[in-house]
């Protein structure tokens, strides 16, 4: 079959993959989700004093405006932040924004204004948390001595290096006032309910934006380790390289009570690949979850989805294959792009040298919609998109080395344009074969 008589089961199969892909993140919609879980939870707002809400992360606005419903005048203060493209208004409170992927100054700010607010609970007052994904670089509260630059450093080195998010917590929370539990541990023993939309495998609350409620489940060890394994310890700041030998001579801090607080995930990954599985199989005859939680290295999951493909391309009748997760990129170039841009154009690289022999389609995409530094969600790739790449003078092989994928799949028109969606719950990736 010639790529162009098979173009038009391309575009069907296009459409139908965007269209699983928003059920997806439909599936973790945060203002339905909060809804839900505050109405259980009603008894606990009429009980308190006061009502302090603090809501961080990318769907941080859309959690608040909901949970204000529910709040009503028990409210005594709030404090709101997201990202600069998730902003919204919210009557009567100021949002601020910090920086994403890296922490900025108005991640100070927050970092100061979440600690203050935290600081004027009582006992009888009921912290309410509003946390998704994001929330990390959003936030940021140095250990003292510590600066930004530090923080940026420490961040940046951590994801060059291909760490992935447990790691990358492990060593942030050392260094932190508020992250690891240190939030809850401010709350002067008020019954603390954090409401989270998880963004990480398993959904451990102690990973999502660094666990501010969360008993901490790593310690100083733990994050040696992890800056052993990825050989950061030698390009760690100076004054991070000294708190870190302090810690370690000492001991880990002694972990405080967390009996007054409540972790309750309301979206996942989980729960938005079921809702695509359910929704495949009105079409599809067969349905398969290629993983419970796509990751590590992004070259090495495009090859299992591609021998997956290979594999069940043998199948009869039309096939959807769904996964999850977070794929860790390492960088070698200094081109732009994102984890999802990249796999999508290793996947299509691949189906070059070994083809699929039916038409197909590959998604990869951020619920959050956006992938790295870019305007992109991720791409979307078909059998022609090479062909298309090569068409324009682009040499797609070498984009991926130079880590530049945006601009290779742009040129095919690839791209996945979503916009911001309110919400994080991590990557999604779908492959249907007609």
């Amino acid at each position: 079959m010639s790529l162009d008589s098979s173009a038009s089961s391309w575009v069907e199969l296009r459409m139908q993959a965007f269209q699983l892909f928003r059920q997806g993140i439909a599936a973790s919609d945060p203002e339905a989700a909060v809804a839900s879980a505050l109405k259980a939870r009603e008894s606990d707002i009429a009980a308190a004093r006061g009502v302090i809400l603090i809501a961080l992360g990318k769907a941080a606005c859309l959690m608040t405006g909901t949970a204000l419903r529910f709040v009503g005048d028990k409210l005594r203060k709030a404090c709101v932040v997201t990202s600069r493209e998730n902003v919204l208004d919210i009557e009567g409170i100021e949002v601020i924004v910090g920086g994403h992927p890296l922490p900025d100054e108005g991640s100070l700010e927050a970092g100061r204004a979440i600690e203050e607010a935290v600081r004027s609970a009582s006992p009888e007052d009921l912290m309410l948390l509003l946390i998704s994904g994001g929330g990390s670089a959003l936030v940021c509260a140095p250990a003292p001595g510590i600066s930004l630059a530090d923080k940026v450093a420490l961040n940046e080195a951590l994801v060059r290096c291909g760490a992935d998010i447990s790691e990358i917590n492990a060593v942030r929370q050392i260094f932190s006032r508020l992250k690891g539990g240190r939030l809850a541990e401010l709350t002067s023993g008020a019954k603390t309910l954090s409401l989270v939309l998880s963004d990480v495998p398993g959904d451990d609350v102690a990973t999502i934006a660094s666990g501010p409620t969360a008993k901490p489940a790593t310690g100083v060890s733990d994050a040696v380790i992890v800056l052993r394994r990825h050989n950061l310890l030698k390009v760690l700041p100076a004054i991070m390289r000294r708190q870190l030998d302090d810690l370690v001579a000492g001991e880990d801090r002694a972990c405080a009570s967390f009996d007054h607080v409540e972790n309750v995930v309301i979206g996942s990954n989980a729960i938005s690949l079921q809702r695509m599985m359910d929704s495949a199989k009105e079409r599809y005859f067969t349905v398969i979850k290629a993983a419970d939680w796509l990751n590590g290295d992004v070259s090495e999951a495009a090859q299992a989805l591609h021998r997956l493909a290979l594999v069940t391309a043998r199948h009869e009748g039309p096939v959807a294959i769904v996964a999850g997760g977070e794929t860790t990129v390492r960088v070698r170039g200094s081109g732009r792009g994102g984890r999802n841009q990249e796999l999508a154009l290793r996947f299509a690289l691949l189906n070059e040298r070994q083809p699929i022999r039916r038409p197909w389609v590959f998604l990869s995409g951020g619920t959050d919609g956006r992938d790295g530094p870019t305007d992109a969600a991720g791409a979307l790739v078909d059998p022609g998109s090479t062909e298309r790449m090569r068409r324009h003078g682009c040499k797609p092989e070498a984009h991926l080395r130079n880590n530049d994928s945006y601009p290779a799949l742009a040129t095919s028109g690839d791209l996945l344009l979503t916009g911001p969606t309110g919400t994080n719950v991590a990557d999604l990736q779908i492959l249907l074969m007609k």
